[in-house]
């Protein structure tokens, strides 16, 4: 009993709280300097040598070259995010574009024109059924 009473008075209430609070801001400030590197290698104005001076500020002395970067080139960090975000999504809708305007039918399709076709007569089932093993394949009807 005695070393719970003991735990307690040398953890107080509001010593949890300044812990709490020195672990949110440590990962805070690991976010940020996360995101300032991710800002260096984005940003296309900046000089191979810029990049690399910027970079070393931020690791040699992390806390002064945040701050400092923040401060001179922070106005356009949120600017360069939604620009990269902004042509992922056109590069995404391009993608989605050439892919659903392909010239190919699906095989969906070509199954149901077979289909079709063996219903009014002009196939057999045998040749349906090759057809159907070649749509299936990927090879499409011959």
């Amino acid at each position: 009993m005695s070393a719970q009473t003991y735990l307690a008075y040398d953890y107080p209430l509001l010593g949890a709280f300044w812990t709490m609070l020195m672990i949110f801001l440590w990962i805070m400030w690991f976010v940020l300097l996360f995101r300032i590197v991710a800002d260096i290698f984005r940003d296309d104005e900046l000089s191979g040598w810029a990049k690399t001076g910027w970079l070393v500020f931020c690791i040699v002395l992390p806390f002064l070259g945040v701050f400092v970067y923040v401060i001179a080139r922070g106005r356009n960090m949120g600017r360069r995010e939604r620009a990269q975000a902004r042509a992922q999504q056109e590069e995404f809708n391009a993608y989605i574009r050439k892919t659903a305007a392909s010239d190919r039918p699906s095989s969906v399709d070509e199954l149901a024109r077979l289909s079709e076709i063996r219903d009014r007569g002009a196939i057999t089932d045998e040749e349906f059924r090759k057809a159907k093993e070649l749509v299936l394949s990927g090879h499409g009807p011959t």
